[in-house]
């Protein structure tokens, strides 16, 4: 689902905006009046608007013989070019006693021996990347009563997230919550002091429940989180008053979160943590509240928990990727892959949506790119074996069936 409307009416808005502002500098001018002093009397303009707009008005000041060519800038640049990869990548672990982290210690504490280069690089070029979070940073807290497994990752282990290019991670899960409310605060501190940010859990329903808007460009990316994983409902989820994630068992506050951001971003993409472990069969909760969130305002649909990878479909335009699975999680051989939106248009218009997928393995606690056309081959119609009236081309590109 493309706005194309609602960014039509911001340009059109912007250049108004524009036209007003610019024929009063050129009066107040006249009069004496400064730039400065023009910016804070339009206070009617958005705050966005009144920043762009001044930094025009501000030329055309300095310089009122150039104002038509600094009008047919503005308006050239209006009319760029532009094309943004947001990458995702499906479930990580960093508890150091998981096996995983316990092989990364016995080979150099190197990343790069445990995913793939390629990949790496492949996450690090991404304008946005974002990847599940699963587990909790923190050297406090005690295991939740009851839980067959509890992952607590030393804080330090943060820095690998830079390496791998993230930028934003999804906290709704069923194990940020493992080592309880100490440890679950510790991880929101954690990735604070690392500047990566996080979706779908916080200090209060508020915070946990908000959207998380990224900048590219004149797009506004919005990214929006919750989970109904659990059968044994555990992870808390957040209060006016109490931390802990956002759930959508009921999807009322999802959906509401869902229409907040649509509203107020260009695109939207939900990320709901869901589905059944090491199952490739979507449940009925899935599929229903899919078309839910999109018909909310979700452009994209990227899924996490299942620990294998799911399928896809097509509805109203908009892609559903069930579940990314396990990215670098475990030493079970299981496909992955990245999976890779790219947006492009002209000026702030949203005119194509692409979806390509990455394709590889993750096997023996080593995560590595699909090198050969054979193994991609086989990837690509795994895929498609799973999903619903999708095909997936000879370069990954994921279009629905026509």
């Amino acid at each position: 689902m493309i706005r194309k409307n609602k960014m039509m009416r911001k340009n059109e808005m912007t250049r108004r905006v524009a036209s007003c502002v610019l024929a009063g500098l050129l009066l107040l001018t006249a009069c004496g009046t400064t730039p400065k002093e023009l910016s804070a009397i339009s206070s009617g303009a958005s705050k966005s608007d009144i920043v762009d707009v001044t930094n025009t008005a501000d030329d055309a000041y300095s310089a009122n013989s150039e104002l038509p060519e600094a009008l047919a800038m503005a308006d050239d640049k209006e009319q760029q070019p532009f094309s943004y990869t947001l990458c995702f990548a499906g479930d990580i672990n960093f508890d150091d006693t998981w096996s995983n982290m316990v092989y990364y210690h016995n080979h150099g504490d190197n990343i790069y021996n445990c995913i793939d280069e390629d990949f790496i690089n492949e996450m690090n070029a991404a304008d946005i990347m974002w990847i599940n979070n699963e587990f909790t940073y923190s050297y406090g807290g005690t295991p939740m009563p009851g839980k067959a497994y509890t992952f607590r990752a030393d804080p330090d282990n943060v820095n690998i997230l830079s390496q791998l290019g993230v930028d934003i991670v999804g906290l709704a899960n069923n194990h940020v919550y493992d080592y309880g409310e100490e440890a679950f605060l510790d991880t929101l501190v954690t990735l604070d002091n690392a500047g990566i940010l996080y979706v779908g859990a916080g200090r209060n329903i508020d915070e946990a429940s908000s959207p998380v808007y990224m900048q590219l460009g004149d797009l506004t990316i919005a990214y929006v989180a919750a989970s109904r994983a659990e059968k044994n409902k555990m992870t808390p989820e957040a209060t006016a008053t109490t931390p802990g994630i956002l759930r959508c068992y009921d999807p009322e506050k999802f959906i509401a979160e869902i229409q907040e951001a649509s509203e107020n971003a260009d695109f939207v993409i939900a990320l709901p943590h869901w589905g059944t472990e090491y199952s490739t069969t979507l449940e009925k909760a899935q599929t229903s509240t899919a078309r839910e969130y999109i018909d909310a305002g979700a452009d994209v649909i990227i899924g996490a928990h299942s620990h294998c990878l799911q399928g896809m479909e097509y509805y109203n335009g908009a892609l559903v990727a069930y579940s990314l699975g396990n990215y670098w999680f475990n030493e079970k051989t299981l496909d992955t892959m990245l999976l890779e939106v790219e947006i492009s248009g002209t000026g702030s218009t949203i005119e194509s949506v692409e979806v390509q997928i990455i394709p590889g393995t993750q096997s023996g606690w080593v995560t590595t790119a699909a090198d050969t056309p054979e193994e991609k081959e086989r990837i690509y119609t795994y895929m498609e074996s799973i999903s619903i009236d999708v095909e997936v081309d000879e370069n990954g590109y994921v279009h629905p069936l026509s």
